[in-house]
């Protein structure tokens, strides 16, 4: 009886002890999370130096992040969010939602970016990535792609941060020509998806000439694949940057953990993770390097609005875009 009862007070002493292990909750995009991602390698680096649980939330593509935080507001179980972009991050500190960090991190982005609420974790050129056996000469502007018989396959802007950089891209290029030019391109596409993945999926599988990705996603096709078909067309106008980010919520219970994960996001432990699962550029170059093609297709000019130049820009270029589809 004395052992019964010893095993039961131990029992109930333990069972606490096991419930206060520390749980982070991390909202992010769904292909972070996938098993190819980053997500599996940075939980397992990160749990190894809290002694917490760290779980991370897809929620669609990277623009449904920021209408899911909007939605949620202060009840959002979220204590981070990883995967809003430069275009949505003045429409994101709006909502008043997320907590300065506090940091003056050393990275090795091109431009100089310093955000009170925003911390860089990778970045990337977009490009329309293309098979050069079946495609051995690309356009080499917006304009000659409008011209071509060439068929694209894009993302939505509403939901893709792919899709929105598209809309910035062009505008950051064309100006005040970009109305022109959406409405050459729209016989060009041959569907608009949610997200990033179901677009690459259509373009692999022969839907489309290109696809709108990233130059470095050919190297993906070249290191897992050996496969050195793929490349990014190279526009004379330059291409727009995306640079990803992440951000704590004023209202989490975990603030001492959340900005432990944003200190350890800028380690080799997080960083050196981004190149061969994320396929972009990380924030801060691991010691390693970067991986072989990586540099491939690095444009001549890289083309960014500020975040509230870009949220400015985006009601009026979401409507040129969807004026030149409705047609």
């Amino acid at each position: 009886m004395q052992k019964q009862l010893l095993a039961a007070g131990l029992l109930t002493i333990a069972l606490p002890a096991m419930a206060e292990t520390p749980v982070l909750t991390v909202l992010t995009y769904d292909s972070f999370t996938s098993e190819w991602g980053p997500g599996p390698a940075v939980e397992k680096a990160f749990e190894a130096t809290c002694a917490c649980d760290l779980q991370f939330v897809p929620a669609g593509d990277g623009a449904a992040l920021l209408a899911r935080i909007q939605l949620e507001g202060a009840a959002s179980d979220a204590d981070v969010v990883l995967g809003l972009d430069t275009s949505l991050i003045s429409a994101a500190a709006d909502t008043q939602l997320f907590a300065p960090h506090g940091k003056n991190p050393t990275t090795n982005l091109p431009v100089a970016f310093a955000d009170p609420l925003f911390l860089p974790f990778d970045w990337g050129w977009f490009a329309f990535v293309h098979d050069k056996t079946r495609l051995p000469e690309p356009p080499t502007s917006f304009e000659s792609l409008a011209a071509s018989d060439l068929k694209i396959v894009i993302q939505d802007p509403r939901s893709s941060t792919p899709g929105l950089g598209l809309l910035l891209w062009v505008k950051a290029a064309q100006g005040d020509r970009a109305a022109e030019i959406w409405k050459g391109l729209a016989d060009n596409i041959v569907t608009v998806t949610p997200g990033w993945s179901e677009a690459y999926g259509l373009f692999l599988e022969g839907e489309a000439d290109m696809v709108l990705s990233y130059t470095t996603s050919p190297a993906y096709h070249l290191i897992a694949e050996s496969d050195d078909t793929k490349a990014a067309a190279l526009f004379d106008e330059g291409h727009y940057m995306q640079i990803e980010v992440a951000g704590k919520l004023a209202a989490t219970d975990q603030p001492e953990l959340a900005d432990r994960f944003l200190d350890f996001m800028l380690t080799e432990g997080f960083q050196a993770a981004i190149p061969q699962t994320n396929w972009m550029y990380p924030a801060v170059t691991p010691a390693a390097g970067l991986p072989e093609g990586f540099d491939a297709f690095r444009p001549a000019k890289s083309l960014l609005l500020p975040p509230e130049e870009a949220q400015a820009a985006r009601d009026a270029a979401l409507a040129e875009w969807q004026a030149a589809l409705a047609r």
